[in-house]
């Protein structure tokens, strides 16, 4: 795989975790993409792969306790907390995507 279309890979992914934000399991969709194309990557890529990577299962996390959490109304807030948290981790990902830069903190939790 070249550098360009490796680069419209690994941003097809971060525009499938935002888009599943209305549209339902793209996120699957986008993390199975990141795990088979994450070894084939260069290096500096491989860093948005695992950022995308935790992206997902964090948020799976994230919105599993906040459906759960609904019971008592407070999952509303951290559902929404989610889809907030999720948009500011593609943008800025992508922000260094478009940079050609690795992501300086793949293993973050939050904004980073």
């Amino acid at each position: 795989m070249d550098n360009s279309s490796a680069i419209t890979s690994c941003r097809l992914v971060y525009i499938l975790f935002l888009v599943n934000i209305l549209v339902p399991f793209l996120g699957i969709i986008g993390v199975v993409m990141a795990y088979v194309n994450k070894d084939d990557a260069p290096e500096w890529l491989q860093s948005h792969y695992q950022f995308q990577i935790r992206t997902f299962w964090f948020g799976l996390a994230y919105v599993l306790l906040g459906m759960l959490l609904t019971i008592i109304l407070i999952g509303y807030f951290i559902l929404l907390f989610t889809a907030f948290w999720i948009i500011i981790r593609c943008v800025k990902g992508m922000k260094y995507l478009d940079n050609q830069q690795a992501h300086p903190n793949p293993g973050a939790w939050m904004f980073d």
